[in-house]
């Protein structure tokens, strides 16, 4: 029996995933904002996951209910055609695809294993070290690419921290899903095109379920699919990832100190 926290699992492959746990008797705690679309059987926690405040309060509930979590998958992402701020300040796609995944994956009480589904080792897109909130040039996709180096500079400093827990950073591939999200009439033709040439969701949830059921050895690893991909890449470079752990939390302490 295996207990899993799925952050955005009433949608696509994150509720896919959930039922495939559920099916085998497993507990599995969803956080996302439509309780309505949560598979029968689930432990739902409604939040705003783009909002600071929301993940702390989301982690401690969590933590004080299910001490044991084996598997974290961080799922939740959302797509903004034109740049939204949150109610703290912060640009949204970086709050809800990055800063969220920082916060549970440090703040939930030692997962066994955590899979940030993401696209790691991409060659497209930065780190925008003097634009994070990209407030001069913001564009959705720039927004995607960002939130995605992101995360690889995450995996590799959570590893060089936490040597209990097994991080795995995995690219599903092309998959017809419902990619949630506000766009512009191009970016949606797009999307279309990728859900219908897409593989069905049950498909493109498999490299998940075999990365949960045999976790690799290694405190990092990275997949495309099916397929490890090497760590000796620019996207996961340490001074990088030491850099961007720096900045996160000056980030997240400006805006829950106390005269933010």
């Amino acid at each position: 029996m295996k207990t899993l926290v799925i952050t955005g699992g009433t949608d696509g492959m994150g509720r896919a995933l959930a039922r495939t746990y559920l099916d085998r008797g497993d507990t599995v705690v969803i956080v996302g904002r439509d309780g309505r679309k949560a598979p029968h059987g689930a432990a739902f926690i409604a939040a705003d996951l783009s909002l600071i405040s929301e993940n702390r309060r989301v982690i401690k509930e969590i933590n004080a209910a299910y001490p044991a979590v084996d598997a974290l998958v961080l799922c939740a992402r959302y797509f903004r055609t034109h740049r939204f701020v949150t109610a703290e300040g912060l640009e949204g796609t970086f709050a809800l695809d990055y800063l969220s995944r920082f916060l549970f994956s440090y703040g939930l009480a030692e997962p066994g294993l955590i899979v940030n589904v993401s696209g790691p080792g991409q060659p497209d897109g930065r780190v925008h070290w003097d634009d994070l909130m990209l407030e001069r040039r913001y564009d959705g996709m720039t927004a995607q690419f960002q939130a995605g180096k992101a995360n690889d500079l995450l995996g590799v400093a959570f590893a060089a921290r936490r040597s209990r827990t097994r991080y795995v950073l995995l690219h599903p591939g092309s998959v017809s899903t419902s990619v949630a999200g506000e766009y512009d009439a191009a970016t949606l033709a797009h999307v279309a095109a990728l859900k219908r040439y897409g593989r069905p969701v049950e498909e493109g949830i498999k490299p998940i379920v075999a990365r949960i059921d045999d976790p690799p050895s290694d405190p990092l690893s990275a997949f495309v699919l099916e397929q490890r991909i090497s760590l000796d890449h620019p996207s996961f470079d340490p001074p990088a990832a030491a850099r961007l752990h720096e900045v996160t939390e000056e980030l997240i302490g400006a805006v829950t100190s106390p005269c933010s």
